[in-house]
């Protein structure tokens, strides 16, 4: 049986892809790619459901409820901006850039989870938690390397980024390759047109 490894997300306008490129570029400065593995800005985007593996047969059904799901939401934006860790500042194993939404990006999310856990897909143990991941701190990092990217996220100002339309959620599929993750839109559900 064919899979392929797949979430749901939506993207970003080219502008604030190219925004989170230069703070990448300024953030590798202080802290190298061997303790903190950085994602290509290309491939930032706000993950709605990690699916994980799933079975090409599958795609239409997934595709049917995306659409549903998307077409009961109207277009909305995002505002994107502030430097934040997981599980916290002093412990950071995830460094992402704050998103802010209206409560459409929370119902569109609890729409997808369940109809993706209709599907047979586990639903999320965490609560959503809206964010662009920008790099993982490497597990072998020392607790000297850690304390210095603890640092490095409270002492880095990241201001307003900028505003994202959001019109549309895809379907990715995520190739792991050695030069890192190669992501590929399978399709795309658009939301209902913004009322006035």
């Amino acid at each position: 049986m064919s899979v392929v490894r797949a979430f749901i997300a939506v993207d970003l306008e080219p502008e604030i892809t190219e925004r989170l490129s230069q703070v990448l570029a300024e953030l590798r400065q202080h802290v190298d790619g061997r303790v903190v593995r950085w994602v290509p800005a290309e491939n930032i985007h706000l993950t709605l459901k990690f699916l994980g593996d799933v079975s090409v047969h599958n795609l239409p059904l997934l595709e049917d409820a995306l659409r549903s799901e998307a077409r009961s939401r109207s277009a909305f934006a995002l505002s994107v901006g502030g430097l934040g860790a997981f599980p916290s500042e002093n412990q950071p194993r995830v460094l992402w850039v704050g998103v802010e939404a209206p409560d459409t990006l929370m119902s569109l999310q609890r729409g997808i989870e369940g109809s993706m856990a209709r599907l047979g897909y586990a639903r999320e143990k965490r609560p959503f938690n809206p964010h662009l991941t920008l790099g993982r701190v490497s597990r072998s990092a020392s607790t000297h390397e850690v304390r210095q990217v603890a640092n490095l996220v409270r002492e880095y100002k990241l201001g307003f980024l900028g505003v994202s339309e959001v019109e549309a959620v895809h379907l990715f599929r995520s190739d792991l390759r050695p030069a890192g993750a190669v992501y590929t839109r399978l399709f795309s559900a658009p939301l209902a047109a913004r009322t006035a």
